[in-house]
């Protein structure tokens, strides 16, 4: 061994070789002996040559392109025995709709804003497995999410830091929207106070808060194209003015309340609208309120449909939706004073459908006062009418006996 570099034997016995190359190539025994002698040698084993994969073709460290479009991302090894390619988004949780062509490139079409992200190709084989990364830009949607929202108590105010998602390849601003725990009933997130944040900053201190009270945060994002989804809703609490007799307690950063968002919610058409279906939340620490039924139509801002639906309802008819549309749903549960990060999205597209037919941009109800002074004006006119008709007809009576009574006087100078 003495006469091979990179060779060694352990107080094991265990051969080490440093470096593999062709000198290694063979078939080696071990024989082991003590000062009795020796049993014999081992079984002889074979020693292979094989190449790890090593990459031939690797991805950009970025790519761009826009929504819609098809994205072509080239990945390409070799090895000895030739290895396995496969692509995977980062952080995805289930599979992912990714594609991969003949030559082992990922196939993105079309390309959609949740295929946004960092994308691994790995090569793999019986020897070892390597892999690339790329991120991959989709432009032309509204903002991504922000992540990372957190808030500083305060005296009487609360700052609130996060970091900003993609923008979607247009310039975004952000807003602080916040509430007060202590509302009837709880309001969606179109109702809570907003402030504007300056541009280019990643924070905003919001003031004039009241002590000892808790208070609902969330951040979003937009741009040219709309609003992005709303950021994780982090409850704290401010703090007061400090009591001098008594040691003030550490304020609480923030209230973990277990409230889930609403599960599995679907959409069917029917002859009669669309009917929502959906799980109750599978977390909350306090009993269920109800829901909110929130819409928003051809990607514009959210609004909300209905806002008392009962919390022992599982499913909701949506009648009135207009032709040639695309309409998105989602649902928010309360529990109390606390609101739920909202459920999945679901998609319905009206186009060439005749099942819908309405005026209305929004599938509103009509609000009561609204109705009631409608119907209030209907019989008002309906009333008039009448009254005007009757006096028409006694007129023209009067006016008839008055007529005959002259024909008569007539007849009766005539006579005499």
């Amino acid at each position: 061994l003495s006469q091979l570099p990179g060779w060694s034997m352990q107080a094991d016995g265990s051969l080490v070789i440093a470096m593999g190359n062709d000198d290694v190539l063979g078939v080696y025994t071990c024989t082991p002996y003590n000062s009795y002698g020796t049993a014999g040698e081992s079984r002889p084993t074979r020693v292979l040559l094989k190449d790890p994969p090593t990459f031939t073709v690797r991805p950009k460290e970025e790519y761009f392109q826009e929504v819609g479009r098809e994205l072509v991302i080239p990945c390409a090894a070799h090895g000895d025995p030739p290895p396995t390619i496969t692509w995977l988004k980062v952080g995805s949780m289930g599979k992912s709709s990714a594609q991969v062509d003949g030559n082992s490139s990922l196939v993105l079409h079309p390309l959609t804003k949740e295929q946004h992200g960092q994308w691994e190709c790995r090569a793999s084989s019986q020897v070892a497995s390597v892999s690339a990364t790329t991120l991959v830009h989709v432009l032309g949607t509204s903002p991504h999410a922000v992540t990372n929202v957190s808030v500083l108590p305060l005296l009487l105010a609360a700052n609130i830091s996060w970091e900003p998602g993609f923008d979607g390849g247009y310039f975004q601003r952000f807003s602080v929207w916040y509430t007060p725990l202590v509302k009837q009933p709880p309001r969606a997130h179109h109702d809570w106070v907003s402030l504007s944040v300056p541009v280019g900053a990643q924070h905003l201190l919001v003031e004039n808060l009241q002590p000892d009270l808790s208070y609902q945060f969330s951040v979003l994002a937009q741009n040219k194209l709309g609003s992005g989804p709303f950021s994780q809703i982090v409850t704290s609490m401010p703090r007061g003015f400090p009591v001098p007799t008594v040691p003030a307690e550490p304020p609480a950063v923030t209230l973990r309340i277990l409230l889930s968002p609403p599960q599995a919610l679907t959409a069917n058409e029917t002859l009669r609208g669309v009917l929502l279906r959906w799980q109750p939340p599978a977390q909350l620490s306090v009993a269920l309120s109800g829901y909110a039924l929130e819409l928003r139509q051809d990607k514009g801002g959210w609004e909300v449909l209905d806002s008392s639906i009962p919390s022992t309802k599982t499913q909701v008819l949506v009648p009135g939706l207009i032709k040639d549309a695309f309409y998105e749903f989602r649902l928010v549960a309360f529990a109390g004073s606390y609101i739920s990060d909202p459920s999945n999205t679901v998609n319905i597209s009206t186009a060439g459908m005749e099942v819908y037919p309405s005026r209305t941009q929004l599938p509103e109800l009509l609000p009561q006062p609204v109705l009631a002074g409608v119907i209030g004006g209907i019989c008002f006119l309906s009333v008039a009418v009448i009254f005007s008709t009757m006096a028409a007809c006694i007129m023209n009576r009067r006016r008839a006996a008055r007529i005959r009574k002259r024909r008569q006087g007539r007849s009766c100078c005539l006579g005499a």
